[in-house]
């Protein structure tokens, strides 16, 4: 059985009713909070298939739908060394280039996967142009 994006593979449930723990250790119960509430001095908030991205002045924040078998994580703009960009003819993404993690090309008839990337739609492919245009400006100060 393959390992898919959206399944965990370390054995969560990715339900289990406990609150999940922000980047300084504490509790977060977001329930159903709009990220534009959640994170008021981002540039940029973009929901995607699979998590949301959220831009701010010197970082990325990456919050992942439960389904996912990636974590929330943030990336610091200095740490951040390009964008992968694709709109896609029915699914797109947008890959934040790391330094230090590897960069996922895909294959042939897919897209890249790492924890890094998103997914999104046909509606969100304005988002993930603002976004690419966003961090770009950022990253290079």
């Amino acid at each position: 059985m393959g390992i898919f994006p959206w399944g965990r593979d370390d054995g969560r449930e990715s339900d289990d009713g406990e609150d999940s723990v922000d980047d300084e250790g504490g509790s977060v119960d977001d329930g159903d909070v709009p990220p534009s509430e959640r994170h008021p001095d981002a540039t940029l908030i973009c929901e995607f298939q699979d998590g949301t991205l959220i831009v701010y002045s010197d970082r990325v924040r990456i919050e992942r739908v439960a389904r996912s078998r990636f974590d929330d994580k943030t990336i610091p703009a200095d740490e951040i060394s390009g964008i992968d960009l694709a709109k896609g003819v029915t699914i797109g993404y947008l890959q934040v280039e790391q330094l230090g993690v590897p960069v996922d090309s895909g294959g042939l008839l897919s897209d890249p996967v790492n924890e890094n990337t998103l997914h999104f739609g046909r509606g969100g492919r304005d988002c993930a142009s603002e976004a690419r245009t966003e961090i770009l400006s950022m990253a290079r100060g």
